[in-house]
């Protein structure tokens, strides 16, 4: 319990961080939301009576300690641009990124983790260089990179998905194939790496020499401890895809959290910037959290200190 008391305390000063940075961030950029509000028509009269409705004219402390306050009793406030609800905006578009985002890890688990296992059994062979160099390829490939290019190779020249949007159910494959793929390169050289130095382990050797079959070897005795620090590095990449998914929903025009923080990003939309950043900033530091707890669960030497 303690264990888990320490982490949870751990991380209120993260989220604090990351709401006064993206606070001053966003306020400090150029670009005034009134003036992309009323345009370049409307008179300086206009433009004060407007500031004072949306608090812009009051110091940045003052808008910071009542962003603070509404945030505390769960109220993001509403949208500039649209005049709308913005824990409504946010409500709408969560699922479709953590649909993308599952999907991706999905694929990616799919991808590396028998890789990596084939590479390690198969050490210095054509198994092993096969998965080291497709993890390499696809840890080169970004995602502004590769998502336009599988757009051209399975919806413009094959024809067989959709380019963008979220009109049919194959409409998600592309973004999360695109994101799956430097997922399932780092847990390719990382399921290797351990799973290396796991078969080189004394009670690894202790049952090969008590006559065990091969295979009951590496999956009782070798593939879970091996596979702790992959669960290390699949909870802390769950939440980069969170991150990652911002630029692949614009390439794909995925209606996500994502998206609707590019968009209010543009729009000089203060509060519904501040609200996204917050969310997929929660996101991350939460599922940090319970990576944390369930290595603390695989591995009891976490939580005794050990």
């Amino acid at each position: 319990m303690s264990f888990a008391i320490k982490r949870v305390w751990g991380v209120l000063p993260v989220v604090f961080g990351v709401l006064l940075l993206t606070f001053l961030l966003v306020h400090l950029v150029p670009g005034d939301p009134v003036e992309v509000m009323l345009g370049d028509s409307a008179t300086s009269g206009d433009r004060a009576q407007l500031r004072a409705e949306l608090g812009l004219d009051q110091p940045l402390a003052v808008q910071f300690c009542n962003y603070l306050k509404h945030i505390a009793h769960g109220d993001f406030g509403r949208s500039i641009h649209q005049h709308a609800d913005i824990s409504t905006l946010i409500a709408e578009r969560v699922p479709a990124t953590f649909k993308l985002a599952l999907l991706a890890l999905a694929i990616a688990l799919l991808m590396g983790l028998p890789l990596g296992i084939a590479a390690a059994l198969h050490h210095l062979h054509w198994p092993d260089r096969f998965a080291t160099l497709s993890a390499l390829t696809l840890s080169a490939m970004p995602h502004f990179w590769l998502g336009p290019l599988l757009m051209l190779v399975f919806s413009l020249w094959l024809g067989w998905l959709p380019i963008s949007g979220m009109e049919s159910k194959a409409s998600i494959v592309l973004p999360a194939l695109t994101l799956a793929c430097g997922l399932a390169a780092i847990l390719t050289r990382m399921t290797r790496a351990s799973l290396l130095e796991t078969l080189n382990e004394d009670y690894v050797r202790t049952a090969r020499a008590k006559g065990l079959p091969e295979r009951l070897v590496i999956l009782r005795h070798a593939l879970k401890p091996a596979l702790l620090p992959v669960v290390t590095v699949v909870g802390l990449q769950l939440g980069s895809l969170l991150a990652g998914a911002v630029i692949t929903e614009t390439v794909f025009g995925w209606e996500g959290i994502g998206r609707l923080l590019v968009e209010s990003i543009e729009k000089r939309d203060y509060p519904v910037t501040q609200a996204c950043v917050l969310v997929i900033s929660l996101s991350y530091v939460v599922i940090n959290l319970l990576t944390d707890l369930a290595y603390g669960r695989l591995d009891p030497r976490t939580e005794s200190g050990h």
